[in-house]
């Protein structure tokens, strides 16, 4: 199954690319908002489409980790690549100024709920920094909120929870 996202509500329609050939067009009518528009079936010259796997080699290529959206009610499992210095998480947006978005409908995740800082320590090791936004309900760590102006160095494996999506922290490999 391959999604594509309306070019004016960002609404996804999903359809089964195995029912069409390379290079066949196809037109979709959003049942959002009914904007008609096509696309060509075919490789794409951009990035590919967010597969796990695909992904887990983009975040491995970059060098500073990712972060994975664990699967609930709202949106599927997503990796996010990270980069040097502040990574803002949040809700997907269209035109928002969120480095690290995430694609859901969950209302209870700012467009900018928290921030993940990725430095280096004075040996030279990637350091892992999470405050939150401020947001409306919080970031949580271990079960205990980010008070105002906190922030926690967290590690590969950290469990943290944005509104109702948990996210788990995947350090670089730093086998260099």
């Amino acid at each position: 199954m391959k999604r594509v996202r309306c070019p004016k509500c960002d609404e996804f329609i999903t359809f089964d690319e195995t029912n069409y050939s390379e290079g066949q067009s196809l037109v979709f009518v959003c049942p959002q908002c009914g904007k008609q528009f096509g696309i060509r079936i075919g490789k794409s010259k951009l990035r590919d489409t967010r597969k796990e796997e695909k992904l887990d080699e983009l975040a491995d290529e970059n060098g500073y980790g990712s972060i994975v959206v664990i699967e609930n009610v709202f949106h599927y499992k997503q990796v996010i690549p990270l980069k040097f210095g502040d990574n803002t998480i949040g809700r997907y947006m269209k035109g928002s100024k969120t480095t690290a978005p995430i694609e859901t409908n969950d209302p209870s995740i700012d467009i900018n709920h928290c921030t993940i800082n990725v430095s280096k320590d004075k040996k030279g090791n990637l350091k892992y920094t999470l405050r939150d936004g401020p947001s409306n309900t919080g970031t949580f760590v271990d079960n205990e909120i980010l008070g105002d102006k906190e922030r926690r160095v967290i590690y590969d494996g950290t469990l943290f929870t944005i509104g109702a999506t948990s996210i788990i922290l995947r350090a670089a490999n730093e086998a260099e």
